[in-house]
């Protein structure tokens, strides 16, 4: 009855979900209370039944109830806990319910806590996120619905993709959604200023912490897919352009854009068509990552649930979705005012640079991911991969990096660069001097050496906004962009040093045998048996001492699953603080030889360290935000409770 359970919840979400709309949709076209007062609580209600419908499916797979076709065909009875319920969204199925699920409780939380918004643009905003939901509620109703009976019930489960069998996959997908299904209520937003023409600073307030949320769990997500790809694959890289990268790289992209285009309207009121606009960019590029993971139409290692009818489904939505945001966005832009002027040297103006920056990235990303879409319909085969991407988007982000570095600088609305002067000649100096160094001593390539330089330049830019203030008074947004921003220096300084001192050694060794590899020596001991809950494998024992150190161990494995049947490697690393010792052991080849590949990668942690911080810098700023709203939200209550009490006693006077 689990399943059952679940599918009448998830029937009964999508009832709310259509209510939800059509009361929405009837008190935007005339003024009805009675409605309007029904839209918040189906909001709620829905996203609880939505909850209840994938704790039951979690259950299903908890219980590795056989019966139902999606537990059957994704987990297996000896497989570990963790990833038989990792196994509920591991799939195309349950990953799209953990979408819907995400959606309709965002929607539940913005109906229960959000009231800054006027109540007209609240409502519209909720209708809009009913419209998104609703098509993905079809979508799985009537084409992936995961819980479907198999009759008769499977003897035995065909288990979990090896790939996923992995503790960063069991959780890495969860924040990802949460961050593409989190810009789905920056779309909603913006649809509902749109329909009643309120984009105010009010408005950008109320956006910014759910974008700021889903942009911080978007760059959790992409660091922890980019740390999995790296020592799962074996193949010891951290980033491939690959179009499943790029669909989770592109959203972020125009997250981080809107991010601080919100933060413009919100202070100095501007902006705000551009912001609306990226509301609704930011969610279609979640949309359109979405289509091409999900379609198969472009091949992937990490696509694992693809089917391209259901891929047309998915199609379908988005053509819906955005081209309605874009026309309605065409007939309403003209009557959002534009907002405050600004000089171009000012804050603002640096932030409106980074965004065009970042928006020619973005297009960029996504013109060399669809472009072996294109070329296939004229029967030409191509692939685009980094001698493409690497210089072109270096083209915008090196220029990008530079404005960051001055923009924390500068005054919101008018400034000079003569008032800063002195501080962008120290940062220019310091770039330089490690570009000289660096290029002096080293025969490295030239985006590397660049990105050294402006690694240091941007770390000491991020801090220099701290000099001459009172750092306990500091407010918690401003460490949250120093954060950020120096996350970015070290996350480009790790993927600067690796890319420019990586050293690989690929040999065929046998026991005994020892191999050097940039400071490391690595003796090949022996190669041992092992076994887990649900694999066998072979594994290598490894030696390994750094500069004459003390040796430590290490133990690639070359996994073999029996249900379903694969081998995978299993990567051996050896971290640092200036780098990481990475070993891969391969087949047994003749004369007792065991293929041996090694890389030793300076500084590589540090992309991963980056890429924390950076979602750390965007959890600061996002208490401080909340933190701020409550204090205003209780000095009005505050006020308004003085100003009734002085209202009533001129009443009894």
């Amino acid at each position: 009855m689990i399943a059952e359970f679940g599918l009448a919840a998830l029937w009964l979400a999508a009832a709310l979900a259509a209510l939800q709309l059509v009361a929405g949709a009837l008190v935007l076209g005339r003024d009805e209370p009675a409605l309007s007062a029904l839209v918040r609580p189906a909001a709620v209600v829905q996203g609880v039944l939505a909850a209840l419908s994938f704790a039951a499916l979690i259950l299903l797979f908890v219980e590795t109830d056989l019966s139902v076709r999606l537990v059957a065909e994704n987990s297996h009875t000896e497989k570990p806990m963790i990833f038989k319920i990792a196994g509920a969204w591991g799939n195309h199925e349950g990953s799209m319910l953990l979408w819907v699920t995400i959606m309709s409780l965002s929607g539940g939380l913005i109906a229960l806590i959000e009231r800054r918004l006027p109540e007209r643009t609240m409502i519209a905003t909720l209708a809009a996120q009913a419209f998104v939901g609703l098509g993905f509620y079809a979508f799985l109703l009537f084409s992936s619905n995961p819980f479907a009976r198999l009759s008769p019930a499977a003897p035995e489960g065909l288990g979990l993709n090896p790939l996923l069998q992995d503790i960063g996959l069991a959780f890495h997908p969860p924040t990802l959604y949460l961050g593409y299904v989190g810009l789905s209520v920056a779309f909603s937003f913006a649809v509902g200023a749109l329909l009643t023409r309120q984009v105010t600073p009010e408005f950008a307030r109320a956006m910014r912490p759910w974008v700021l949320g889903a942009w911080i769990f978007l760059t959790i997500g992409i660091t922890a897919g980019s740390y999995w790809a790296y020592y799962e694959l074996g193949w010891g890289g951290w980033w491939f352009w690959d179009p499943v990268e790029n669909a989770s790289l592109m959203p972020w992209l125009a997250a981080t854009a809107l991010l601080h285009s919100a933060s413009v309207l919100a202070a100095r009121d501007a902006l705000r068509a551009w912001t609306i606009m990226l509301g609704v960019v930011a969610f279609s590029m979640s949309m359109i990552g979405t289509f091409l993971v999900r379609s198969g139409i472009l091949t992937s290692v990490h696509a694992f649930a693809v089917d391209p009818e259901r891929g047309s489904f998915i199609l379908a939505l988005l053509v819906l979705y955005i081209g309605s945001a874009l026309t309605l966005f065409g007939l309403r832009a003209g009557t959002v005012a534009e907002g405050e002027r600004f000089s171009v040297t000012s804050r603002e103006g640096a932030l409106v640079v980074n965004n065009v920056a970042l928006s020619a990235i973005l297009a960029i990303v996504l013109v060399g991911t669809l472009y072996p879409l294109v070329t296939e319909a004229f029967d030409i085969k191509v692939s685009v991969g980094p001698p493409y991407f690497n210089p072109v988007s270096a083209l915008f982000f090196l220029p990008m990096l530079l404005v960051l570095a001055v923009g924390p600088l500068l005054r919101w609305r008018r400034d000079s660069l003569g008032r800063v002067q002195n501080e962008v000649v120290l940062v220019a100096i310091v770039a330089l001097l490690v570009l000289a160094g660096v290029w002096f001593n080293t025969s490295i390539g030239l985006l590397p050496l660049l990105g050294l330089a402006l690694s240091v330049a941007v770390a000491l830019a991020s801090v220099l906004p701290l000099r001459g203030r009172n750092l306990r008074r500091l407010p918690l947004a401003v460490w949250g962009m120093v954060f950020a921003h120096l996350g970015i220096a070290v996350a480009l300084f790790g993927m600067s040093a690796d890319s420019a001192f990586t050293k690989e050694k690929l040999v065929a060794a046998t026991p005994g045998e020892t191999v050097e590899v940039g400071p490391w020596k690595v003796k090949f001991e022996t190669v041992e048996p092992v076994a887990g809950p649900n694999w066998t494998a072979l594994e290598g024992v490894l030696s390994a001492s750094y500069s004459g150190g003390k040796a430590r161990q290490m133990a690639p494995q070359s996994r073999e699953f029996w249900s379903p049947v694969q081998q995978t490697s299993e990567s051996a690393l050896l971290t640092r603080w200036n780098g990481q010792l990475y070993a891969v052991l391969g087949d047994e080849i003749e004369g007792g030889r065991w293929q041996l590949r090694l890389w030793w990668k300076p500084f590589v942690i540090w992309i991963w360290l980056g890429g924390l911080m950076i979602g750390f810098g965007g959890f600061l700023a996002l208490v401080g935000r909340v933190v701020d709203d409550l204090k205003r939200r209780s000095l009005q209550q505050r006020i308004a409770r003085r100003r009734r009490t002085a209202a009533d006693e001129e009443a009894a006077a």
